[in-house]
């Protein structure tokens, strides 16, 4: 693998890194066919041990970027930004020293939650260091304020310099009831993001969610992975001085055992928190934090290569994948290398592929195409924020996209699952082209899971910008739903962001041929189009598209 990647790397461009192609475009009269063999290849590649996780900022973003800049350079593609392919996006580092406690008092009682194994715990603000001493506990319940739903957690509460103790997802996950909020589809009212972020904007000193998997759609490892070592923010002005003091996770026990020192029951007050009456609940408890950090500023790469349209090129069409993973863990015993195969070595590689398909077809494309790979999404979807608000084309000339996050490695399936389906007209031509490869279009199995708010194209979504995100099906041609089904838990149980995200030689990548297939023809009947696609009804983003096409 070194030697491939060394060959793949080398500042001579002259040897290409797939199928003995060279430095020059491909032939436009043989139009290119994506194929299992390329895509493997890039996945490979680029979740290879020697990419070390592809963490931003790191060995890893440098092997990547030149991964990419060639690859797009040899697709035939111009450098989307003048005559660069990289858009710099400046982030802060923020790493915590030590391992850093969270010290509960009251009651009689003083105990220390143990780093990593019961919380979880790091600031945002950029800072050498940050502390809270005796900060009173207040439980919010879910900490949602929502006026346009009648409903406020932090109504007759002042938490100024209080630690706020909330649940994750929402009410309407936790009732089943589609008459509150979304019912069982998570809002992002229920994104810890949101929870953080208004309990920085209601005075809060900390902030406190209680873990629960099902409800947060993933395990403690994936908290635990996530939120230790580098934590990325946006250059703030104020250096986060308006932000909490602490952010942090505890596990589902030590929230019981606190609730019960503070002679409160938990379940109860969970059961409470699901009615909009709920009146928040103080804590006879304090929390104490002292947080010594690392604070650097690291310059990351967005990376993007465009197609010019023949007849309108000032309209553009994007397809887009996050090209980074969470890197290596230093400290793990054993294999701490976080390769992000399938999230999203995947997905970065299609963009390649895609390319190429687009570049040689016989006629070229009316409008634009970009190929955009973005920056630290699992820190944030901080690399598609920046984008959003610094586009390298206007994004009332952004016609629309298609975000991937994961691609198909189970092989062909009768299904596409669309996450967000019902939210935008970019469903119609995609069940257009799906329909010709005699497949349907589902709804997102888990909506409980708020996977819609949890990649990238949410950045240009809530801008205005309709995205669409497809991911895999689950009724697999030849050996049925069941096995899709459990192909699927299996990934998230057992792999997902965790060191065993590899590459393996047994995924079966014809279904992702098929998807990209899929997803080409469906960006063709867009760029090849006067359409300008919108957001549907009631759908939180259409104002934005609106303003967008008016002001136009």
């Amino acid at each position: 693998m070194k030697n491939i990647i060394a060959l793949c790397l080398t500042s001579s461009l002259l040897v290409a890194c797939n199928n003995g192609e060279t430095d020059n475009p491909p032939n436009t009269h043989a139009p290119y066919e994506m194929n299992v063999e390329a895509l493997s290849e890039h996945v490979q590649i680029l979740a290879s041990d020697e990419f070390g996780g592809r963490a931003p900022g790191s060995e890893g973003e440098e092997l990547t970027v030149a991964y990419l800049t060639k690859s797009f350079k040899e697709a035939g593609l111009a450098p989307a930004n003048g005559d660069s392919y990289t858009q710099d996006v400046p982030l802060v580092s923020i790493t915590a020293k030590g391992t850093p406690t969270l010290n509960i008092s009251g009651e009689g009682q003083s105990f220390d939650l143990a780093y990593r194994s019961d919380q979880v715990v790091w600031t945002r603000r950029q800072e050498a260091s940050s502390s809270v001493s005796d900060s009173e506990l207040v439980f919010v319940g879910y900490g949602i304020n929502a006026p346009e739903r009648g409903w406020n957690d932090y109504e007759g509460v002042d938490v100024t310099g209080k630690t706020v103790v909330m649940l994750i997802n929402d009410p309407g996950f936790a009732t089943q009831n589609p008459d509150l909020f979304s019912g069982n589809t998570m809002t992002y009212y229920g994104r810890w993001d949101y929870k953080f972020d208004e309990a920085s904007r209601q005075g809060a000193a900390g902030a406190i969610i209680i873990h629960e998997t099902k409800a947060a759609a993933y395990g403690w490892p994936t908290v635990d992975a996530s939120w230790t070592g580098a934590q990325f923010d946006t250059v703030r002005a104020d250096k986060g001085a308006d932000l909490a003091g602490f952010e942090a996770w505890i596990t589902g026990e030590n929230a019981t055992k606190l609730f019960a020192v503070s002679g409160l029951d938990l379940d109860d007050l969970m059961a409470a928190a699901t009615k909009p009456d709920f009146k928040a609940v103080p804590m006879p408890l304090r929390a104490s934090v002292q947080i010594a950090n690392d604070v650097a500023t690291v310059q990351t790469r967005n990376v993007a290569g465009i197609l010019e349209g023949s007849e309108n090129p000032d309209d553009v069409f994007i397809y887009m994948a996050h090209w980074d993973h969470i890197g290596t863990d230093p400290t793990a015993e054993g294999d701490g290398i976080y390769n992000g195969a399938l999230d999203n070595a995947t997905g970065t590689a299609a963009l390649i592929e895609l390319a190429k398909s687009f570049k040689t077809m016989d006629e070229a494309p009316k409008r634009s195409i970009m190929f955009l790979a973005v920056t630290a999404e699992e820190q944030g979807l901080l690399g598609s924020s920046y984008y959003a608000t610094h586009p390298l084309v206007p994004l009332d000339q952004t016609v629309g996209g298609i975000n991937m996050d994961g691609l198909n490695i189970i092989g062909p399936t009768r299904d596409v699952t669309v996450i967000g389906l019902g939210n935008s007209e970019l469903d119609a031509y995609l069940e257009k082209a799906a329909k010709a490869q005699d497949r349907v279009l589902v709804a997102d199995q888990e909506p409980e899971k708020g996977y819609f708010y949890r990649s990238d194209h949410f950045e240009l979504a809530k801008l205005g910008v309709p995205m669409l995100y497809p991911n895999a099906g689950y009724d697999h041609r030849e050996l049925g739903r069941e096995y899709g089904d459990a192909k699927a838990a299996e990934y998230i149980k057992k792999h997902y962001h965790g060191p065993s995200d590899e590459y393996d030689p047994n995924w079966d990548f014809s279904g992702a041929i098929e998807d990209l297939e899929l997803y080409k023809a469906t960006g063709l009947m867009i760029i090849n189009s006067n359409d300008w696609p919108n957001w549907n009804e009631g759908t939180e983003f259409k104002a934005a598209r609106d303003a967008q096409r008016t002001a136009k």
